[in-house]
C-alpha cells in the first residue's frame, strides 16, 4: 500500500485500475446504459458481475424506432419510454455503461 494510501483509506478503495472499477463505483448511483436493439436504460445500479449482467432499479427505459413512410420515403422517428421498479440486464445485449457525472 503506498504512503498516500495509507493515510486515507477510502483513496485505494476509489481508485480505477480496470474497466469495471468504474463501475464498481458506481454501484448505487443512477447510471446510463445504451443497449442494442435501440434501448437505453437510465436507472440505480443495485448489482453487476464480470459479464455486465446488472440489475437496475427504478428505470427509465427508452425505446426508439425507426419507420419508413410508405408513400413519402421519409424516416418516422418514435420513442416509447416506460419505467419499471427492478430490471435484470443481460451483459450480452450492452454496448455502454455510463457512471454518474462526478463534480
Amino acid at each position: 500500500m503506498s504512503e498516500q494510501a495509507a493515510d486515507n483509506p477510502q483513496q485505494e478503495g476509489a481508485t480505477v485500475k480496470e474497466p469495471l472499477d468504474l463501475i464498481r463505483l458506481s454501484l448505487d448511483e443512477r447510471v446510463y446504459v445504451k443497449l442494442r436493439g435501440e434501448r437505453e436504460l437510465r436507472g440505480r445500479l443495485h448489482a453487476f458481475d464480470q459479464h455486465l449482467n446488472m440489475i437496475v432499479g427504478d428505470v427509465e427505459e427508452t425505446t426508439t424506432t425507426v419507420e419508413i413512410d410508405d408513400e413519402t420515403y421519409e424516416e418516422i422517428i418514435k420513442t416509447q419510454k416506460r419505467t419499471v421498479p427492478f430490471l435484470f440486464v443481460r451483459g450480452d445485449g450492452v454496448i455502454l455503461v455510463s457512471p454518474p457525472l462526478r463534480s
